[in-house]
């Protein structure tokens, strides 16, 4: 039986939001203890609340201060290694996609090149009008055109 989907929102009534609060934090800790077991690591969990004067620490408490131990003596640049903002999360989101599209309009313009050969609509100069990168690029994708139809010519 499936659950149905709740609506994420700020809950009102007092009582029902601590009951769900509990709730809700046991099951983290179980999965916090479950990580733990299965992965063979150290995993911690700390939550503090409105409803506890102490913070509640998943896992024991040994290994929640071995691993805050482990972290504050890393030196800084291990620290920060994979720390990131929202503006540099971004910015590397950003440099991913402009890869991405380069590479998308290279494999373009092969294949526009390709097409236009095989139709013999590509004007009689056109290769002298190409830049040394281009010929290359050109030559590595009928190549690895070549490669793949002598592949298919073998499994059939």
């Amino acid at each position: 039986m499936t659950r149905k989907k709740i609506k994420l929102a700020y809950i009102r009534d007092d009582v029902s939001r601590k009951v769900t609060f509990k709730k809700r934090k046991n099951g983290l800790m179980k999965k916090v203890r479950e990580l733990s077991i299965l992965c063979g690591i150290d995993v911690s969990a700390i939550v503090y609340s409105q409803y506890d004067t102490k913070p509640d620490v998943g896992s024991c408490r040994d290994v929640a201060r071995r691993i805050v131990t482990r972290f504050k003596q890393m030196p800084e640049r291990d620290k920060s290694k994979n720390m990131l903002n929202q503006e540099s999360f971004l910015r590397q989101q950003i440099l991913k996609a402009e890869e991405q599209l380069k590479k998308q309009i290279k494999e373009n313009q092969e294949k526009e090149i390709m097409v236009q050969s095989m139709r013999g609509s590509l004007p009689a100069d056109w290769l002298q009008n190409l830049s040394v990168t281009d010929l290359n690029g050109l030559l590595l994708s009928i190549e690895k055109n070549i490669e793949a139809i002598e592949e298919e010519m073998q499994e059939a």
